[in-house]
């Protein structure tokens, strides 16, 4: 079963990390990377670039309209995923447990819907 882990912590955080520690926490992710390609539950993964180039799209009433950013303010902000298999919950737990970001903020795990089409 695929599961999106969605990594949430303050974006203005980053800003203020020193280049050492910044460049510490990039390899965590990229050996963290490597290691979910190894072992089997790698799908995919990216950063986002921050809220303030987000744009947010709603259609009511045939209506198109966008908003400049996020839909909400929150003093955590959606900063990338890993979509991973895994074989339940408890290992999608265990693996999104290992991503740096849950050291620093929030990994939100949840299941991904796979739509058969008739």
């Amino acid at each position: 079963m695929k599961y999106l882990c969605l990594i949430y912590a303050d974006e203005t955080a980053w800003q203020k990390v020193p280049k050492a520690e910044a460049e510490k926490w990039l390899g965590e992710y990229f050996a963290f990377g490597d290691d979910i390609r190894k072992s089997g539950h790698y799908v995919g993964s990216n950063a986002l670039q921050p809220t303030h180039t987000a744009t947010t799209v709603r259609v009511r009433n045939g209506k198109l309209s966008t908003t400049d950013g996020p839909f909400v303010e929150t003093k955590e902000q959606l900063g990338g995923y890993y979509l991973i298999e895994a074989k339940d919950l408890n290992d999608a737990i265990q693996v999104a447990a290992r991503i740096p970001g849950a050291r620093h903020g929030a990994v939100e795990v949840r299941p991904v819907r796979e739509y058969q089409r008739p």
